[in-house]
């Protein structure tokens, strides 16, 4: 019955399919608004699974010359890592008392994880386009993960030093939300332009760059392997949001995480449609300069009380 329990979780709730339903969906109100702001109607709400559905049903084409155990790694590395974040999220949002010391930081990994299978990915196509998109995803996640890990030690910080999930969410319930306080702020400003980059949404949408290589590491990839990809970020577009909110906002035990949760996918949504995309420098300078010294000063902020 364990067995049947755990697999249970990771692939129907809260894992994958449960993740990937609402994410698709989720994608499609990204389209829709976007549509809106430029004057055009939008694809119906059913779209996404149409066109999850369609590449599902289309040949994977492996480019001549390539790893294919590479190739197809790549799009399961993300998928998998994703799968087991959604199971933690709620297990450990309903449960905290139930998480283990240093879940944080298998986390920070699992999150890791999509961007690592994007580099593989685009290295293993062969193709020069692929390999400038993931030469810039690398850039790109080296650029982010600075500021955000200092938030996150602040986020530690601020729960007593504890590396525990759940202590984390349960100081919250205490404490009332980290986010109601100036270290609070500062590091929901950083973890939101974050999740912007960890996503590839404008203006950090520099690795895929439809107008300068194409698709980028997407470029050779078709079929089932590309499906996987696109549900993979449809997944990180549903639980992204909901890791700011249990680390900053209370957790989301309760029906008050839906108007949040609501909320910061408009904030996703309007950064996305209102910024030009940067330079691949520009996004360095911004990260490691701008957000370095910010989360920095909330890091500080958090050690005084603030």
């Amino acid at each position: 019955m364990n067995i049947v329990r755990i697999l249970f979780s990771y692939i129907i709730f809260p894992g994958f399919i449960f993740s990937a339903v609402v994410g698709l969906f989720l994608t499609w109100i990204d389209r829709k608004v976007t549509a809106r702001i430029h004057w055009r109607v939008g694809p119906p709400w059913f779209q996404p699974y149409a066109d999850f559905l369609k590449l599902l049903l289309k040949e994977t084409i492996i480019p001549e010359g390539s790893s294919k155990t590479l190739f197809f790694l790549g799009p399961l590395l993300g998928l998998v890592g994703m799968s087991i974040l959604a199971v933690m999220l709620f297990s450990m949002n309903f449960y905290p008392a139930g998480s283990f010391v240093g879940d944080i930081i298998v986390i920070i990994y699992l999150l890791a994880l999509p961007p690592i299978g994007i580099i593989i990915g685009g290295s293993a196509s062969k193709n020069p386009l692929a390999s400038v998109g993931a030469s810039r995803e690398m850039t790109q996640y080296f650029a982010y993960e600075l500021p955000f890990l200092i938030v996150l030690a602040t986020i530690i910080l601020k729960a007593g030093g504890s590396i525990k999930f759940g202590d984390i969410v349960l100081a919250q319930q205490v404490q009332g939300p980290f986010l109601y306080s100036i270290s609070g702020v500062i590091a929901a400003v950083v973890i939101l332009l974050c999740v912007q980059a960890k996503l590839s949404f404008v203006p950090f949408d520099i690795p895929e760059a439809e107008q300068e290589i194409m698709a980028g590491p997407y470029i050779e990839y078709s079929g089932v392997a590309l499906a996987i990809y696109k549900v993979t970020r449809a997944m990180m577009l549903f639980l992204l949001p909901l890791f700011l909110i249990s680390i900053l906002w209370g957790g989301f035990a309760d029906w008050w995480a839906i108007p949040k949760f609501l909320l910061i996918i408009v904030l996703i949504v309007l950064m996305k449609n209102t910024n030009p995309r940067l330079r691949i420098d520009q996004a360095l300078k911004f990260f490691w300069v701008g957000l370095g010294i910010l989360s920095i000063i909330g890091l500080v902020l958090a050690f005084y009380g603030l």
